[in-house]
């Protein structure tokens, strides 16, 4: 009676080793599987970005010269002020 106890519990503890580590390289393949997945994600979005189309706006020299005719009280010059 003894010896069938000590059998089933050795069993029972190899059938839950064997469980543990089939369910852990599962886990494993399926977190690699779901990081491999954000990262095609990721870059599919980062060529994306780069396929961008470039917009440069562009003020013909006739609209230009105009505005500046249209501006009054002379020049506009950009400064920086310097705290001593």
């Amino acid at each position: 009676m003894v010896k069938f106890l000590i059998i089933i519990l050795g069993v029972g503890w190899l059938l839950g080793q064997l469980i543990r580590y089939f369910l852990r390289s599962k886990l494993a393949q399926f977190a690699k599987q779901v990081n491999e997945a954000a990262m095609e994600q990721q870059r599919a979005q980062q060529r994306a970005q780069s396929k961008k189309d470039v917009n440069v706006d562009f003020i013909p020299r006739e609209q230009e010269e105009k505005r500046r005719k249209d501006i009054q009280g002379g020049e506009y010059i950009d400064y920086e002020e310097v705290k001593e």
